[in-house]
């Protein structure tokens, strides 16, 4: 499993124009082969942090994301924001394990 940890940056009052970019392609994402969970949230800390994780299957899968209509339509969508700063990671995982 690959865990992408995506932290946009911007300034407070833009947080929700990244929100509306990541609400309209969150449905085609969630839809997508190997798309095991995508989740998004402004962080109650720093209201100009929107941070997006995802979990998939396996790097064909997020390759094929990333070349996704909708996620061009992000990418254009927050670059036009000129983000403060743009965070994305991703961490492959060997095996999950329940903490609750």
């Amino acid at each position: 499993m690959i865990v992408v940890q995506v932290e946009v940056i911007v300034e407070p009052g833009s947080a929700s124009r990244v929100i509306d970019a990541v609400k309209k392609m969150e449905t085609a994402t969630r839809q997508e082969k190997g798309c095991l969970k995508y989740a998004f949230a402004v962080d109650i800390s720093d209201p100009g942090m929107v941070r997006v994780i995802e979990r998939w299957e396996s790097m064909d899968a997020i390759k094929a994301h990333l070349a996704s209509p909708h996620m061009a339509e992000f990418n254009m969508a927050v670059a036009a924001l000129q983000p403060k700063g743009l965070d994305i990671k991703a961490f492959e995982v060997a095996r999950e394990v329940a903490l609750g």
